[in-house]
């Protein structure tokens, strides 16, 4: 069974039918890509999966179980987390904090335990520390801990975003552009940090990008999107030769 099943998924705005009739599902361990040209609904997607938008038909399951009609935080308890388009840290407190937020759900101790600094809240600050820092290490953001977010450079700033939602814990990881505005050698960094936590936190992966020699490069498999719909899916060679998929990205004489 998929870790993550799409089924029939749409969404109106109105008269304006925004996604009709996607499906597709993400395996344990995969990275995979959702691509398509601007304004096809990938991002439409995303917010479907995390509860943004409630879809007017379809489903979506994860490990078997249905996540529509979900709050937004309950499905980030239950294994889902993302990222965004524009980057939407807490940028006025520091890169240790921005991680630790995401821990808020790990924490067990009452407000009055933590109002009287009592033991048991000093023990849960230290382990929720570690934890942190031990997440930034795996991004090369360590020594950055104490600085404010808003400080860091681009590049880095898309690396925190990530680490802040691999604090949550996920199984599955939505990425939405990671690699939007950087240079060829941060995103030849982003690929192998991409690579990392897969293989260390065995994390699914789905992600959005424009970029197309980033997808093809780390992607495994591949959905298209054009106009709300899937129009081709598989390996990446094979969609990258898809008259399908060229005639949306180029059209057509």
């Amino acid at each position: 069974m998929a870790l993550l099943q799409v089924k029939n998924l749409g969404i109106a705005f109105g008269g304006l039918q925004a996604l009709q009739d996607v499906n597709f599902e993400l395996n344990e361990g995969e990275i995979i890509g959702l691509i398509g040209p601007n304004g096809a609904g990938k991002t439409t997607v995303f917010n479907l999966l995390t509860d943004v938008y409630a879809p007017t038909e379809g489903t979506i399951e994860l490990e078997g179980n249905r996540i529509i009609d979900k709050k937004t935080y309950q499905i980030t308890q239950q294994g889902i987390a993302r990222t965004f388009q524009n980057i939407r840290l807490f940028k006025d407190i520091s890169v240790i904090d921005n991680v630790k937020i995401a821990m808020n759900s790990q924490m067990h101790y009452s407000m009055l335990t933590g109002i009287l600094r009592m033991p048991f809240y000093w023990r849960e600050e230290r382990e929720i520390d570690k934890k942190a820092r031990e997440l930034l290490k795996v991004f090369d953001l360590e020594k950055f801990a104490e600085a404010d977010a808003k400080n860091l450079p681009y590049g880095q700033q898309r690396k925190l975003e990530i680490a802040r939602a691999l604090a949550t814990n996920p199984k599955v990881l939505l990425l939405d552009e990671p690699a939007a505005g950087m240079n060829p050698t941060e995103t030849m960094e982003l690929m192998e940090t991409i690579r990392l936590i897969r293989d260390k936190f065995s994390i699914s992966i789905l992600l959005i990008e424009h970029d197309m020699s980033f997808v093809m490069g780390i992607c495994e498999r591949l959905y298209v999107l054009d106009y709300g719909r899937i129009i081709a899916s598989g390996k990446p060679e094979e969609v990258r030769n898809n008259p399908k998929v060229i005639e949306a990205y180029l059209g057509v004489e």
